[in-house]
């Protein structure tokens, strides 16, 4: 049964999609079958991925709103092993529609239900938000991966997230547990980025990754050319990053530490 790890953070410009995609790719080029989920009506995880919006028949919004087969909306990238199911333009309606749904905490969760077997790992993008369709991710989710940017003000929302996701564990999934904080734009020549990430782990100890994401130009270019950054540029620090985050969450989930990593 494949593990669904949300990304989520309701503060926007910490690394949260770009995270998703190359981590999905990642976990591909590791030959672990990977589902990405773009639960984010802006939709940039669908296109960073390779697929065009445009080209969608079907996504997210039909498979939740209009409870259509989550397989007819699932497609295939240029990568081998990593399929998309993507967010169409009427993604911006979702939360309105879902708002006045009966069990709409659960929508995302039942559809996941029938595509677990298919994937060893299924990596949910959520929208910088705790709407609807974050919740639905947290509750669909077997654990909750957290970006966190190595700046200031990225630490004020963290506490708000971590009390959110408490509640969905209280409330409606009681297995949800935290896959880890991952620090995200760090730079190696900034001293606050050295402060941000002491704090860090000293708060937050092993929950943090190990893995730290550098501030890289390359990022930042591939979704430009609709690549994961391990086909654009392969051999940057921020493509080995990746790989080595992908790794990081293999060896925790054939060893079984994922199962540890609750909130207390």
């Amino acid at each position: 049964m494949g593990r669904i790890i949300s990304i989520a953070n309701q503060k926007g410009g910490v690394g949260k999609t770009t995270t998703a995609v190359n981590l999905a790719a990642s976990l591909a080029a590791a030959e672990r079958r990977c589902l990405l989920v773009d639960c984010d009506p802006q939709g940039n995880a669908t296109t960073g991925a390779g697929v065009s919006r445009a080209s969608l028949r079907a996504g997210l919004y039909e498979v939740l709103v209009d409870s259509l087969n989550p397989g007819k909306a699932v497609v295939e990238t240029c990568m081998n092993g990593l399929h998309v199911l993507g967010a169409t333009g009427d993604m911006v309606g979702a939360e309105v529609e879902m708002a006045s749904m009966e069990g709409k905490e659960f929508l995302l969760k039942r559809a996941l239900n029938g595509l677990k077997e298919g994937y060893e790992f299924i990596i949910i993008d959520c929208p910088p938000s705790l709407g609807f369709l974050t919740i639905n991710a947290l509750t669909a989710a077997n654990s909750v991966l957290v970006p966190l940017q190595c700046e200031y003000y990225a630490l004020e929302g963290l506490s708000q997230l971590l009390r959110t996701v408490k509640a969905v564990k209280k409330r409606l999934n009681p297995f949800l547990a935290l896959e880890g904080i991952l620090l995200t734009m760090y730079d190696i020549r900034n001293n606050l980025a050295h402060q941000v990430a002491q704090d860090v782990r000293s708060h937050f100890s092993d929950k943090v990754l190990s893995t730290v994401i550098p501030r890289n130009v390359k990022l930042s270019e591939a979704p430009s050319h609709g690549k994961p950054v391990i086909l654009y540029d392969i051999g940057c620090r921020g493509a080995q990053s990746y790989l080595a985050l992908a790794q990081e969450l293999i060896k925790r989930k054939d060893s079984g530490d994922d199962k540890e990593n609750g909130f207390r």
